[in-house]
């Protein structure tokens, strides 16, 4: 049948945590963009309704409680060196309880809360195509970021 993102185009969801105005983001261990820092998410799985999917991802890997999230954009990455193809639905939520953890050492190395101007490097596509999409709300410390880059 084929592996999504690498046989086919692959169906997934990316959510954009912000807290205190920082943004949570992992380091990712496998491809696609090993090495690089991005924000939560992962596949949508046949039958599940994308926003849930969201929310299952950023739960399984951050051990956080995820409230209420809108939809921000949808993006296509085709990432060449990993030869692969996604298209997803990217989610925006400011409703978090706990601290996050580690929980998936084996797809994600470290993790922290970075200001929207003080960005680790380097960053996924996929996260930089997410911190594009913020709302006018977050729309100062985006410019500031597109000025860096």
């Amino acid at each position: 049948m084929g592996k999504p993102g690498l046989d086919f185009p692959g169906f997934g969801v990316g959510l954009v945590i912000l807290r205190d105005a920082k943004i949570l983001l992992y380091k990712r261990v496998r491809p696609p963009e090993a090495g690089y820092w991005n924000i939560v998410g992962g596949k949508v799985d046949h039958m599940e309704p994308a926003e849930q999917a969201a929310r299952r991802e950023a739960e399984e890997e951050t051990g956080l409680k995820i409230g209420r999230i809108e939809r921000i954009a949808v993006t296509e990455q085709i990432i060449d060196t990993d030869r692969q193809h996604w298209i997803s639905l990217l989610y925006l939520a400011r409703d978090v309880d706990g601290e996050p953890q580690l929980t998936e050492p084996d797809k994600l190395s470290d993790f922290g809360w970075f200001p929207l101007t003080d960005l680790p490097e380097p960053l996924s596509a996929f996260t930089k195509a997410a911190i594009a999409a913020l709302p006018s709300a977050e729309s100062s410390q985006r410019s500031a970021l597109s000025d860096a880059s």
